[in-house]
């Protein structure tokens, strides 16, 4: 297999083998990215785990960001957070002092109490990897499920699509970009995408939460906001109908993607967020996440189509498909 996630049919396979527990309000399933547990007296425990394995440089602050967006995407507000941090022989302790250092800044700015974890040196990394579990929690009225999105909703997204990749690109790649003609104001533009606007998604799911009845939230990271799309699209069992020119890229993206040959609707995506909201909600959810100093956009609708899938609006043509993300095949590539 290549690098990415698993394939899709292989992972509901494996998914299917896993016991059932009735305290469990949201399970596992391909495109779900958190689960919920049932703790009584209304009380619901949001939990995810993710690792980092894409990126170097920062690699403490993702995994932190990573991690408590998709709990703040079931509606639950980031409270705990663990951390298995392995290291490659040789490391110097200074990498794990600006490790440990990055985990505890990000989660001090939203917010979060580092509750453990594991730190081990380990044979055959020739980089730090680093998996993240967030513990968060809700009210099992305010939980947001990823199938929650109904025909007529509208789609809006957040900041712009690919920041993440974007900015890991010019963290870990320059000199490929460098190559390739990227002039280095933009390099170094790129880079600081991490920071600003950043790859949390936390203030505007829960602002768009407290603003009205949220119908489903979901953020776009490996494979891009068209697999985000077809995520939404699936578990909701609807058609998802995109303005494809509405889709909000940010000039450093397009410069990027063009110099490298990806297509930045399939390349990593934190820092974006899909929020599905009754038509009727979506001019007050907008003024709520702009309220908190973030941009969104309405990019598109969903409707009631056998079939589902995702469409260009405008051209009825459907939206590209990536089988892993475009990062990967360009680092691929470039090895």
């Amino acid at each position: 297999m290549k690098a990415g996630k698993l394939p899709s049919d292989l992972l509901a396979r494996l998914l299917a083998r896993l016991p059932a527990d009735p305290r469990l309000l949201l399970g596992p399933g391909v495109g779900r990215d958190a689960a919920a547990i049932d703790l009584g007296d209304g009380r619901v425990l949001v939990a995810k785990t993710d690792p980092v394995t894409f990126a170097t440089e920062q690699i403490g602050r993702y995994v932190v960001h990573v991690n408590a967006n998709d709990v703040a995407c079931l509606g639950a507000r980031p409270t705990w957070f663990l951390a298995t941090v392995l290291l490659p022989e040789g490391a110097a302790p200074d990498l794990a002092e600006e490790i440990f250092e990055q985990i505890r800044s990000a989660c001090d700015e939203l917010g979060i109490v580092p509750v453990g974890g594991h730190t081990e040196i380990t044979i055959g990394l020739d980089r730090p990897v680093i998996a993240g579990a967030m513990l968060g929690e809700t009210t099992a009225d305010a939980l947001v499920r990823p199938d929650g999105a109904q025909p007529g909703d509208h789609l809006v997204l957040t900041k712009a699509i690919a920041i993440e990749g974007t900015a890991l690109l010019a963290r870990d790649a320059p000199d490929a970009l460098r190559d390739r003609g990227v002039p280095e104001d933009v390099i170094e533009a790129s880079a600081r995408l991490l920071i600003e606007p950043g790859i949390s998604v936390v203030r505007e799911a829960l602002a768009s939460c407290a603003a009205t009845r949220v119908h489903a939230l979901h953020d776009p990271t490996e494979g891009g906001l068209a697999t985000a799309l077809l995520e939404l699209s699936q578990a909701a069992g609807l058609q998802v109908r995109v303005r494809r020119d509405a889709v909000p890229v940010l000039a450093e993206t397009a410069t990027v993607c063009s110099a490298l040959g990806l297509d930045p609707l399939g390349l990593l995506a934190s820092g974006a967020l899909l929020i599905a909201v009754a038509a009727d909600d979506c001019d007050g959810v907008r003024a709520a996440v702009r309220a908190e100093g973030i941009e969104a956009t309405c990019i598109g609708d969903l409707a009631s189509v056998e079939g589902g899938g995702i469409i260009d609006s405008w051209s009825q043509e459907p939206l590209p498909r990536f089988e892993r993300d475009e990062l990967a095949r360009f680092l691929e590539a470039l090895d």
